[in-house]
């Protein structure tokens, strides 16, 4: 298995399911207090934002335009980040 398919189903099979699963409670808690706080829509959109960003790779990934040592990097930054020691997955905002 190559590490780009690693990388791609790191993304598919769980952090894009864990990001959704913490979508879906931040909704839920909104139903229940029947109002979003600001701290809700910054995480809503940012949690947004970050799926956009993951499903970027991903495409990277089918169009074959991400090298294996990429993959392999991003593979490092989110298991060290599913440990609980960054909060990024070590992705840097583009311009």
């Amino acid at each position: 298995m190559t590490q780009a398919q690693k990388l791609e189903e790191l993304l598919t099979k769980s952090v894009i399911p864990d990001l959704d699963e913490r979508l879906d409670e931040i909704f839920e808690e909104i139903a229940d207090n029947k109002e979003a706080t600001e701290d809700a829509k910054e995480e809503i959109d940012e949690l947004r934002e970050f799926k956009a960003d993951l499903q970027d790779v991903l495409d990277d990934i089918q169009s074959g335009d991400i090298d294996e040592d990429e993959c392999e990097e991003l593979i490092a930054d989110i298991l060290e980040a599913q440990k609980g020691s960054e909060e990024d997955f070590g992705f840097v905002e583009e311009d």
